[in-house]
């Protein structure tokens, strides 16, 4: 099966920029394949996790967090993960935020943040590695995607159910 790799706080904001289709070019032998803007690949092709994240780095302009996932666990999430059939309002996102490791913590979900007044983030669920929520398109709302590590107690990278479901396709 292949291997998904996410690369953490990417393109984002102006930085730790690059181009993510140049890379999947430069890792065609690989069967990589680029999914969207924020560092998220599916690599077809048999490859050991650490000659993959050397050839990664190698290739980077800059040192960021790999993380790797195993394609049968996404499609796994993905095929249980009900709540995609619901349909959401306008300026709400769904989102999974994949955890570098099994978490130190699992907290009471659902979990709402802010813990008072109208939400902007939610914690729905949380299954091995991934954490499901949504999200209000919001100002304020990136600062509470910021504090998953502290909630979960390891290092996360997130990123939306869009994205999610693209990693699916390519993977079938």
């Amino acid at each position: 099966m292949a291997l998904v790799v996410l690369l953490r706080g990417v393109n984002v904001g102006g930085h730790r920029t690059f181009w993510p289709a140049a890379l999947a070019g430069q890792l065609k032998h690989l069967g990589a394949v680029n999914i969207g803007a924020a560092g998220t690949f599916v690599i077809r092709e048999r490859v050991g996790r650490a000659v993959l994240r050397a050839e990664l780095a190698r290739r980077l302009p800059f040192d960021t967090e790999i993380v790797f996932c195993e394609g049968r666990d996404i499609l796994r999430l993905m095929s249980r993960e009900t709540a995609a059939l619901q349909p959401v309002p306008a300026g709400i996102v769904r989102f999974v935020s994949v955890l570098t490791r099994n978490p130190r913590v699992v907290p009471q979900l659902p979990m709402s943040l802010p813990p008072q007044g109208e939400w902007l983030l939610q914690i729905l669920s949380c299954d091995g590695r991934f954490a499901v929520g949504q999200y209000r398109r919001h100002m304020k709302t990136i600062s509470y995607l910021g504090t998953l590590d502290r909630i979960f107690g390891v290092p996360v990278t997130t990123r939306n159910w869009n994205t999610m479901t693209a990693i699916a396709k390519a993977l079938k």
